[in-house]
């Protein structure tokens, strides 16, 4: 058959495409292929023990033993189906007992404070030391970090002094190892310059510590209005990505810095607050299929009863029960705060008081399990067609929907909502379920018809 196009001008263009192409892969890679903590929880550096994690789930547990003892009473508290209460309250209770803390930060920033030079130079190298401990006793959650202070003016000099001498005690006491999944996060951005200092300051400790690079890596905190649009117009969100050169590895929302710069009066300063949804919409455009996690931010209000009971003096009755209801109204909104972020494409969030675990964990698998039953037919007729289309209830899919689909059974699996027979259930395999990738699972069912 004739056609128009020469050959080089045919070879040009092509080139011009696999050029594009290239380049649209490199800045969009799609979701990383490992696991997400669905939490991160702050505390003090001053606080910070190498077996916080453990002493932190104890605290969550006797919460929740005190406070709700039974599934009905934990279901009833944040609002989740009675149907699945059982399950869900099992599968907390082991969570807690077994990794009650997935991720933690080790705060210099809000949750330490403005301390004289001297205090805040004994924490840094107190807590790399307690960090050591823990990675040899194997202690640790799985995922852990510091936030350091912002690179503003006035404070960027303390920020790089903590970094260094915590990262430099942290190296020498180990001989040269960080823990897994080591993140530095840094707060209050207002310019790209911010992180291309904090990059250079990685790079320089990486050479001096002998560590491969781009072992240091970094999270951003979008707190400030600035970054959202700059004054150009303009967001500063994939700037910063640019400058991050490769180290960035989440993104997280901070609630309360962003409302207060946008003069929401304190009292309407909220999770849930119309402006909040806004940033964390452009967030989620600007990083979508980076690779970049999104990370939403807290609830503030705590569950901590306002009565304690002396010694040899037990709570009369109507304190027991106004204790209950300031710790299930706490519940619950913590609870439908999570519940809006994961609804929105949010599956990790930040929490700051161990009686929050309970109700994260509850919250989530919640979520999970509710889902389960549609997602897994869903996903089973896909997998048994191998790539054509199905249509389940009015639901229409195509093959773009399928990695999805198997995200939801690997972020299940991963945080202990849903367990691999329940994933299993669906047709796929164990292989194919850790291979985490829906393209390779058609290609191979494909070669096997």
């Amino acid at each position: 058959m004739k056609t128009t196009l020469d050959e080089a001008t045919f070879n040009g263009l092509l080139s011009r495409l696999r050029d594009v192409q290239e380049a649209f892969v490199a800045r969009y890679p799609g979701e990383l292929a490992q696991r997400q903590p669905v939490h991160t929880v702050y505390g003090g550096a001053h606080l910070f023990k190498a077996d916080t994690a453990r002493k932190l789930g104890e605290l969550a547990l006797g919460s929740l033993a005190l406070h709700a003892p039974e599934p009905d009473a934990l279901a009833e508290a944040i609002g989740i189906d009675p149907a699945i209460a059982a399950p869900v309250y099992a599968r907390v209770t082991e969570k807690l007992k077994r990794e009650p803390v997935e991720d933690f930060r080790i705060d210099f920033e809000d949750g330490y404070g403005n301390r004289p030079d001297d205090e805040e130079d004994r924490h840094a190298e107190v807590a790399a030391l307690e960090v050591a401990k823990g990675m040899a006793g194997g202690t640790l959650p799985p995922f852990l970090g510091i936030r350091i202070k912002p690179l503003s003016g006035d404070l960027g000099a303390r920020s790089i002094r903590t970094l260094d001498l915590f990262l430099s005690a942290l190296v020498a006491k180990t001989g040269g190892n960080l823990p897994g999944n080591f993140v530095v996060t840094l707060p209050k951005i207002t310019s790209p310059d911010h992180v291309a200092v904090l990059v250079e300051v990685f790079q320089s400790l990486e050479k001096s510590f002998g560590l491969p690079a781009l072992s240091l890596r970094m999270e951003f905190m979008i707190e400030t209005p600035q970054v959202i649009l700059d004054p150009s117009g303009q967001s500063m969100l994939p700037s910063i990505l640019t400058a991050a050169r490769g180290r960035c590895v989440s993104a997280h929302f901070g609630t309360y810095d962003y409302t207060a710069g946008c003069s929401i009066t304190a009292s309407l300063q909220r999770m849930r607050h119309p402006a909040c949804d806004f940033a964390k919409h452009m967030m989620q455009v600007a990083y979508a299929s980076t690779g970049i996690w999104l990370s939403d931010g807290a609830t503030n209000i705590m569950p901590v009863a306002p009565y304690r009971a002396a010694e040899g003096k037990p709570l009369s009755e109507e304190q027991v029960r106004e204790n209950q209801r300031v710790v299930y109204a706490a519940w619950r909104m913590h609870a439908d705060d999570i519940r809006h972020s994961l609804q929105n494409g949010y599956y990790q969030g930040w929490d700051l008081h161990p009686a929050q675990l309970p109700t994260r964990y509850a919250t989530v698998y919640a979520f999970f399990l509710q889902g389960y039953k549609a997602a897994s037919q869903r996903l089973e007729n896909f997998i048994s067609k191998a790539a054509q289309a199905t249509l389940v209830g009015d639901v229409f899919d195509d093959a773009a929907t399928g990695q999805g689909l198997l995200n939801f059974f690997l972020r299940g699996v991963n945080c202990g909502a849903l367990t691999e027979d329940e994933a299993l259930k669906t047709g796929i395999t164990l292989e194919e379920l850790r291979g985490r990738s829906f393209l390779k699972i058609l290609k191979n069912r494909r070669k096997m018809t």
